[in-house]
This record gives structure tokens, sequence and C-alpha cells, in this order.
């Protein structure tokens, strides 16, 4: 799926005068003696992704910049020379590079119940016209860490945007502040090799401040990933509109739904997402929600997913099977000879063919033909929105 909405973005490209320009945010460095609190550079980075994405830029993935820091062979806490930035923004296509430093100093006075002060310095890098984009500085105490980062996230769109930016106050009222020790968690978690430590960092992040999306959602994402359906419907139930991933988890909300035979549920979520972020995968898993319940609407769902990309097989299987059930087994036909020509290993399509070429239709009680229907699990939206920003740059 990912390669056709990039050949979209190329031709896009090519045709209009209009760029979809990308941001890429890297970990702050560390200039303080204490390696325990590298946590903080992450964490940094992750509050103005999490910022910049939610308010409309398309900014990349950290598992994104998580890969060419390997690639490249670059440590992740490493102080980077403007050179190293060039490169790690040419490897990721970026055309804005945000990345900084900080500092952390003990408290003057021991009596005194304090973390210590922090001083944060983020840079701006424009990549198309090699020349920095700006600096700007936060100070304050540490324990206030979670309010600074809100507010350089706030300076960073100020100075990628400049016009119609929200005010500061409404900014905070979008990205409300988190409790210190659960961004700490949170963070933790996500530089974690091991998956039980990212599960109990990410648990304790979400204990610590009810309403804190992010974790939650990679909960989810953890608790998929190990097939935990409902449990990892639960976290996913829980991430915030506000969220730049909120479309995400509710399409995996939809996908755990549906492996617990909550055909409404599921259908839900993908009509949630689908009515925000019309990719051909939710409209081909909100189609499966819809066969499993035998609504008329299935093939419908089915044929705009093949629309948007007419030549993957699982979108042909699934409209041809809508097909045969509707007992249209010349036009089913059509759609499984496509998917044989060039799978002929594919056993059900190779079976199905045969019954539409003996035009017979589905048997009550024959569980060979039941629920045939094929789900996706990949989400493209980055790429969706790529698009989208290059045909229509004013809408997001």
């Amino acid at each position: 799926m990912r390669c056709v909405y990039v050949a979209a973005v190329f031709a896009a490209l090519v045709a209009s005068p209009a760029v979809a320009d990308t941001y890429l945010v890297l970990p702050f460095f560390n200039l303080s003696s204490n390696s325990n609190l590298d946590w903080i550079g992450e964490s940094l980075a992750e509050t103005v992704q999490e910022a910049l994405s939610s308010e409309g830029l398309m900014v990349l993935e950290r598992d994104d910049r998580v890969e060419v820091y390997r690639r490249l062979s670059i440590r992740p806490y490493s102080l980077l020379t403007e050179a190293s930035v060039l490169k790690i923004g040419e490897e990721m296509d970026a055309e804005h590079v945000i990345f900084g430093q900080f500092n952390v100093k003990p408290g003057p006075d021991a009596a005194v119940k304090s973390k210590g002060s922090i001083q944060l310095t983020a840079r701006l890098l424009d990549l198309k016209k090699i020349r920095s984009g700006g600096q700007f500085s936060e100070t304050g105490a540490l324990e206030d860490l979670a309010a600074l980062e809100v507010h350089l996230a706030w300076q960073a769109l100020q100075s990628l945007r400049g016009n119609g930016v929200p005010t500061e106050a409404e900014f905070r009222e979008r990205h409300r502040v988190v409790r210190l020790d659960a961004i700490e968690n949170y963070t933790r978690g996500l530089v974690a090799s091991n998956l039980d430590d990212k599960h109990r960092f990410f648990t304790q992040a979400a204990r610590l401040d009810t309403h804190y999306s992010q974790p939650c959602f990679q909960l989810g994402r953890l608790l998929w990933k190990r097939k935990e359906y409902k449990t990892a419907a639960d976290w996913f139930q829980r991430v915030a509109p506000s969220d730049a991933h909120y479309h995400q988890a509710n399409f995996f909300l939809g996908l755990c739904r549906y492996y617990g035979n909550d055909f409404a549920g599921a259908r839900a979520a993908f009509q949630l997402v689908a009515s925000a972020v019309p990719l051909s995968e939710v409209y081909n898993n909100l189609g499966a929600s819809l066969s499993r319940a035998n609504s008329p609407d299935a093939l419908e769902a089915f044929r705009k997913a093949l629309e948007g990309d007419p030549g993957d097989a699982v979108y042909q299987f699934n409209v041809g099977y809508a097909l045969w059930r509707k007992g249209d087994f010349r036009a089913s036909a059509e759609q499984f000879e496509a998917i044989l020509a060039r799978d002929p290993s594919d056993q059900q399509a190779g079976s199905l063919l045969e019954r539409c070429e003996k035009q017979s239709g589905p048997r009550p009680a024959d569980t060979r033909t039941e629920g045939l229907e094929r789900l996706k699990s990949n989400y493209e939206e980055s790429a969706y929105w790529q698009l989208k920003a290059v045909l229509q740059p004013d809408k997001r």
C-alpha cells in the first residue's frame, strides 16, 4: 500500500509547484555529566514532535529516525555537528530539522527541595536553503520540565509556521502539562530495548497520570503485537482525540474488536477513521466488518479500497468474495482470475473461482466459505497526509 501512496506523492510533486514540507526532531544532547539524565533529551524531542504533528505539520516518526541513526552508526545521545544533522536530515528526506542541547545544574541550596535548574537550547535548520532557521532557549526549574517542553514546542511551531499559530494559552489548552515522573517513565519506555521493560515503564507512566495519552498508545501497540487483543483495545480506547496517533489507535482498535468478534464495534472504529483518513486499508477493514455483519454496504466499502489500489490482491479478493456472496458470478470471477494470474497458489481464490464457473453460491452452514474476508494491518496515514499536503497545501 505504501508504494502506491509514495508513487502518488512523487507524481504530485512533479506535477505541482507546491511542496509538502517535512520536519524532523532529533534528541537533545545532554551537556551535564549525569548520563542518567539522557532521557530528558529524548523527552524533549518526543514532546516537540508530538505537538507539531498534532498541529498539522508533517513530522517524521521516531522509529524512522532510530533506524537512520543505526544505519549511520550514530550514537543516540551524541553531540551532533551541523554536518551530522544535515546528513541525518538528508537520509530522512526532511526539509527542516529541530535539534539542540540541555544542561542541568544542581539547586544552589541543599536545604531547598529542588531538583535543580535546566537550560534548554533549540536550533532550527532549513535543509532546503542550507541555513539556520533560528534559535531559542528556555530556563527553569527541573521540576517544571513538562511546562518548559510545552513552551518550547509552541516556540518551535511559531518559528516554523509563522501565521495561523494558536496563542500560547490556546496551545497549552490543547497540550496539557503532564507529571514529570510520568514523562520520565514514558521516555524510558521508549528507549528501553526489552519489551517487558517497555511494558513496565509505559504502564507506570499511564498510572501516574491518567490523562497521559501517549503511553496508552504504546501499550496498545505492544499488546497488539502479542495478540492480546482485548487488553490492547482497552488501551487504544484511552488515546485522546488530540493525540497525533488518535486515528492510528482507532484503526488498531477496530482490528482488536474484529478479532474479538465485535463486528459492530469494529465497524464504528473504522468508520471514525475513514471519515478523517480515507485510506484503502481503512475501507477494506470497514468492508470486512460490514460483511461479517451481513451488511449490504460491505461491497461498496471494498470497492472504495480497490479504487485506491487496483492491483492489491487483498482488495481484489474481498471485492470478488462480496460479489460471489451476492450471486454476481461473472464479475466475481474476474477478480479471482486476476489474483490467480499473479499467484496461482492462492487456494481460496482458486476454489471460489471454481464455484463462480459452476454458478454455485453460498450454502447455509458451509463453514468453508464463511468468514473469508481478508484484513489489512498496515496503516499509512503519514503518506496520505503528505499527498494531501501536496495537492491541498492549505487543508489539514
